[in-house]
């Protein structure tokens, strides 16, 4: 009997390559027992493998890099490659394909980012001459139909409209991880302390527009391990190559560990530190290889005009006025950082509302608290040549073009037991932060030049430092800003985030970059 003709409506049967001469017939043995299972598995096979295709290289990247359940769960946005799999439609982390596997006895997966098959019981990429003509001929012309494949003539042919800068911007989209710094950095044994302030750093703008136009000169530098030297590695490796495995922060780590800082030697440990202290070990040793050399005095006004006190440092004013004769003095001092402290604040907040909750704040508040509300003091005036009570107050007189501040989670409780407490009070801190009320020009008065200042004086959130767990055994996560997209830093991992993720954060260090450099 003659086989029926097919019709529109009938599955059409795919053909896997003929065989060519110097090249396998199948990308492995695995591959080979797939095809050879039965016409319907192959058609299966083929069609699912192109509909992949489609997701990877037609539509946002963002689609084939979130990673879902079978059920069609989001679990995560990643940005190193996820697994779609081939029989089903499941997309699936590195770490979640050995238990899809085992659970679903699929074994077969395509790279999001490049589109190979991926073979589970290989354990690598394989090369199938099937598989590959589709994702080459997909990739060369947006289609699986070779007739529909361009001469080279029409390749290299001048288009007058497409070759307009405008339409190429219009039309473009930005590579997913190219040159962006995106990157996880492997823990090194407990130093996620250190991964958190450097992914800070990392994608600050100002630090990597000076590392990345050679602003320290690694070739002429003759310090042995040099932490400047380190980051300018770190900051090439990060930006020039396009890459998101992690990184290890080798060469800082063996310039952290054989630094000469006494004041931070309690860092030079495999034990979990504080985020803090190596944010200040490393802005101060980054200053001494890149400015004048001298160590910033804590309470003076320490003035260079290096790369770290261009992007973190400010001065601070505080105004002493005896109560006795009214007389006025003003002390100037520099300052890396702002601390604020969570305790006393705390406590208030919680004998005003009247109950055993820990209450919410704002930064807002706890800025209220140390820069625009005064407190009592006893100093020695001058006037009166004695010691007399005083009122002192304490604002910004100068701001940085970054602004890192400290909510002092961790505090120390004194008595016949010392021990340290961790303060899990929330904060809530804001996108954009308007600084003018904390200085010392907005007492002036002036509203317009106060409106002025204000434009002059508003930050945008560029990263977040959190503390999560326990004081002694806890963990340090980060987020931080690319353009409008937040990222979510945990180690080696990097994974998309929300503004609510960022928001909802209960921060130890943040960091503020002012609107004009954003």
């Amino acid at each position: 009997m003659a086989a029926r003709p097919g019709t529109p409506a009938s599955p059409k049967n795919f053909k896997i390559q003929p065989p060519q001469p110097g090249q396998p017939l199948y990308g492995c043995e695995h591959v080979q027992r797939l095809f050879n299972q039965d016409q319907a598995t192959t058609n299966t096979s083929i069609q699912h493998y192109k509909a992949i295709l489609r997701n990877i290289l037609d539509y946002s990247p963002i689609n084939a890099q979130t990673a879902k359940a079978a059920e069609g769960v989001t679990v995560t946005a990643s940005l190193t490659s996820t697994y779609l799999c081939l029989q089903c439609p499941s997309t699936l982390t590195e770490d979640d394909c050995v238990k899809h596997g085992n659970k679903k006895s699929h074994r077969f997966y395509v790279d999001s980012r490049s589109g190979a098959l991926y073979c589970q019981m290989c354990d690598d990429i394989v090369w199938d001459p099937t598989f590959e003509d589709l994702r080459l001929t997909k990739m060369g012309t947006g289609s699986f139909t070779a007739s529909r494949k361009r001469k080279q003539d029409d390749l290299l042919a001048v288009d007058p409209v497409k070759d307009n800068p405008q339409y190429i911007s219009t039309n473009t989209t930005v590579a997913s991880c190219k040159a962006s710094g995106l990157r996880g950095i492997y823990n090194a044994g407990a130093t996620c302390y250190q991964n958190v302030v450097l992914q800070s750093f990392l994608h600050n703008p100002v630090l990597r527009n000076f590392y990345l136009s050679d602003g320290h000169q690694s070739s002429n530098c003759e310090v042995p391990y040099c932490l400047s030297c380190a980051m300018d590695d770190m900051f090439q490796d990060f930006y020039a190559v396009e890459n998101t495995n992690g990184y290890t922060a080798a060469n800082i780590l063996s310039g952290f560990w054989i630094s000469e800082k006494k004041a931070f030697e309690n860092l030079v440990t495999t034990k979990e530190q504080d985020a803090h202290e190596f944010f200040q070990f490393l802005a101060e040793e980054l200053h001494e290889r890149n400015g004048d050399g001298k160590k910033p005095e804590t309470g003076s006004e320490h003035s260079c005009n290096c790369i770290i006190h261009q992007t973190f440092y400010g001065k601070l004013q505080s105004t002493t006025t005896c109560q006795n004769c009214s007389g006025v003095t003003n002390q100037v001092q520099s300052f890396l950082d702002l601390s604020l402290p969570l305790e006393n604040l705390t406590q208030k907040k919680g004998k005003k509302n009247g109950n055993a909750k820990t209450p919410a704040m704002t930064l807002q508040e706890c800025l209220d608290e140390e820069y625009i509300k005064s407190d009592k003091c006893e100093y020695r005036c001058h006037n009166c040549n004695s010691m007399q009570q005083a009122r002192r107050q304490t604002a910004i007189k100068c701001l940085p073009n970054v602004l890192s501040i400290q909510l002092k989670r961790f505090e120390f409780k004194q008595g016949r037991n010392e021990r340290a407490a961790k303060i899990e009070t929330p904060v809530h801190f804001p996108l954009q932060l308007n600084m003018l009320p904390y200085t010392e020009r907005a007492r002036t008065g002036d509203t317009k030049e106060n409106f002025e200042l204000a434009r002059a004086c508003t930050y945008d959130l560029l990263s977040v430092v959190v503390h999560v767990g326990e004081i002694d055994t806890g963990h340090y996560v980060s987020y931080c800003r690319v353009g409008d997209q937040w990222f979510a830093f945990n180690d080696h991992k990097v994974e998309l985030a929300s503004k609510s993720d960022v928001l909802s954060a209960k921060a130890y260090l943040l960091f503020y970059i002012v609107r004009s450099l954003a």
